[in-house]
């Protein structure tokens, strides 16, 4: 079960994630994303038998409607030489049900084993996959000339936006309903708004301001409203 989670979770989504956004543009890639919450709650609602209140489904609607907002509203660069294109969208739909597989997947094998055993094994032997299809498909990847502050900023992708995420992740999934956490990932393209402002000068109008508002409401009342969940115990 963790080998096929890891296969999942980093080679098959990942190479299905970027194939996707190299035919697309980032607006319709953040959109895509978007879906995730849902795609989530769905797949917990069918395969774990989770389920949400009217209030949770209400949140995660305007959660997902938030994101709408702010991507439809966002003036961002495409680094494609044209426009967004079907197949793109739907790769990066295709490595969203991926990775439900994976989530999904990982917090079961989390009913038996610590969040950061399941996150270390899991992240390593996804890497130990990939590194092989890499070396297949394109043989081994350049080393030589390669500037040390592209190394540093390679290490602090992997630490920080990988292994790191990855254990935060699986941790929080411990502790609450998948379908619950869903809501929360709607909050990285409204974070990637702001983060815009403020470092790279970027303007939003003001339907992107309401979906932001409407995300933080969609996570404040799924978190603070309805039945509490039982804690799952470690043995």
């Amino acid at each position: 079960m963790l080998l096929t989670a890891s296969l999942l979770g980093i080679p098959l989504q990942f190479l299905l994630q970027f194939y996707g956004l190299s035919l697309t543009t980032v607006s319709h890639a953040a959109l895509m994303v978007g879906t995730m919450p849902v795609i989530l709650a769905i797949g917990a609602t069918l395969f774990t038998h989770e389920r949400l209140d009217w209030k949770g489904w209400l949140a995660l609607s305007g959660s997902t409607t938030g994101v709408v907002l702010i991507t439809l509203s966002g003036r961002t660069h495409s680094g494609t030489t044209s426009g967004p294109t079907l197949a793109g969208d739907l790769f990066v739909v295709l490595s969203l049900v991926i990775a439900l597989g994976w989530i999904l997947l990982n917090q079961r094998l989390m009913r038996s084993h610590p969040p950061i055993v399941i996150t270390a094994y899991g992240v390593l032997s996804g890497s130990l996959m990939l590194m092989l299809w890499v070396w297949i498909a394109d043989g081994p990847p350049p080393v030589h000339a390669i500037p040390p502050r592209v190394w540093m900023a390679l290490i602090a992708s992997g630490l920080l936006c990988t292994t790191a995420a990855t254990f935060l992740w699986n941790w929080g999934i411990h502790h609450v309903p998948a379908s619950r956490a869903g809501v929360f990932l709607n909050i990285e393209p409204a974070l990637g708004s702001i983060l815009g402002v403020t470092l790279l000068g970027d303007r939003l109008g003001t339907s992107a301001w309401i979906g932001g508002a409407l995300i933080i409401a969609a996570a404040i009342v799924l978190t603070t409203t309805g039945k509490a969940e039982a804690e799952v115990i470690l043995e």
